[in-house]
């Protein structure tokens, strides 16, 4: 693994953790916590949070970033980046429309947008770092 490879995982962390933590804690905060009632933990469980954002920006990094750069689009590492997301924030999502009683649909079409949005945004990021630093 190169240091682009490194720098592009690192703002792709970064971006991701922040626009998130503005999503989660402040914007959609009450609107999750309204949809999933008392499934929702009053303290989540940071450690489980902490391995999805190291490894998220990896699979972002192999599926979008790396292919965007590739082609040398950083709109493409975006598009792929945001099919990533509707994948994975998908799977998550309609999973638990399968499983989960009363899961709400709505919460589920906002948040697989979300995800489909913050990783497009994230995969950007990393693109355009990766590309920085073979500038350089």
């Amino acid at each position: 693994m190169s240091t682009k490879h490194l720098v592009a995982w690192a703002v792709t962390f970064v971006v991701l953790l922040v626009i998130d933590m503005i999503w989660l804690g402040l914007v959609a905060k009450g609107m999750y916590q309204e949809g999933m009632g008392e499934l929702m933990s009053p303290n989540p469980r940071l450690a489980f949070a902490g391995v999805f954002y190291l490894l998220y920006p990896v699979g972002l990094l192999v599926f979008a970033i790396a292919p965007g750069v590739e082609a040398q689009s950083v709109v493409r590492a975006a598009l792929l980046g945001g099919l990533f997301g509707m994948f994975c924030y998908g799977t998550y999502d309609l999973t638990n429309l399968a499983v989960i009683r009363n899961w709400p649909l709505a919460l589920s079409f906002i948040d697989i947008a979300w995800g489909t949005l913050v990783s497009g945004v994230a995969a950007a990021a990393g693109a355009l770092a990766w590309r920085w630093m073979a500038a350089r």
